[in-house]
């Protein structure tokens, strides 16, 4: 069966740039596409109040997604949906299995966190599941080969996505960095307990490169994540996302939700076991 990438669209400039940066992941992963539009008439969207919706007719939307699938430079599958974007994105994903579910982010420099609720947030509380995420001024769309993966020191596995991250990684022969925040400069063994939680996942098996380990210092560890996935040094962040984080408003001061709203370079989210 033929790996796929599913991506969403909704015309706009965020969406678009997420399908570039798909189109170029999708050629070295030998993946096709499927291109998601949903149509949100739901009332209970839950960015109604902070989302920008496209309003195209049945017969604009089959059009534009039309064009937009043949100028794309490897296989797609064109799917329209409705409703909440994460109730058809979990049927997509039920129905597709793909490696990753990809979505632009649009700018949220104007709006106060507490009044930002992304899709992927929702996503992630409807169907928790490996999703990428591109923000709309990402400097490049090509393939990502400088990853940085943020960890704490809680043990975790990664589970049925172990296989597709470490396939993701090897395919692109990434240069992987794990990074620790603590609040206070860590002691000298705490990169070997760290880097030993990575090989336990088998996630540098057949890396071009050793796994190399940075220590960010900050008292909130988003700010010390974000802080380090500069797209001078990294091309994607990868963050985790534990089974708790999926529920209540808590998972909107998550490390996971603050790194996806803030991040100026794509962001992994990886949903974990533990």
């Amino acid at each position: 069966m033929t790996p796929s990438l599913l991506i969403l669209t909704d015309f706009f400039q965020a969406a678009d740039r997420a399908l570039d940066y798909a189109t170029n992941l999708a050629a070295p992963l030998g993946a096709r596409l499927v291109l998601l539009h949903v149509r949100r008439d739901s009332i209970l969207d839950p960015e109604i109040l902070t989302g920008t919706f496209s309003n195209l007719s049945q017969e604009a939307t089959n059009l534009a997604l039309s064009r937009v699938a043949s100028d794309l430079a490897v296989p797609v599958v064109v799917e329209i949906g409705h409703g909440r974007v994460a109730v058809a994105v979990a049927d997509a994903v039920s129905r597709h299995h793909p490696l990753l579910v990809v979505l632009g982010r649009a700018d949220y420099a104007d709006i106060p966190d507490e009044l930002v609720h992304t899709t992927a947030l929702d996503i992630l509380r409807t169907a928790p599941y490996p999703l990428l995420v591109v923000p709309a001024a990402v400097a490049t769309t090509a393939p990502p080969q400088r990853v940085l993966l943020a960890l704490d020191r809680e043990a975790f596995t990664l589970g049925d996505y172990a296989g597709m991250a470490r396939h993701l990684l090897n395919t692109l022969g990434a240069k992987l960095t794990v990074v620790h925040v603590a609040a206070h400069p860590g002691p000298a063994d705490r990169a070997a307990e760290v880097l030993e939680s990575v090989r336990w996942t088998g996630l540098a098996i057949d890396l071009p490169t050793p796994v190399r380990f940075r220590h960010s210092t900050a008292t909130a560890p988003a700010e010390g994540i974000l802080a380090v996935a500069q797209p001078e040094d990294y091309d994607l962040v990868v963050v985790l996302a534990r089974p708790r984080s999926f529920w209540g408003e808590l998972f909107h001061h998550s490390v996971t939700a603050q790194v996806l709203k803030h991040s100026t370079i794509p962001v992994l989210v990886l949903p974990t076991e533990a």
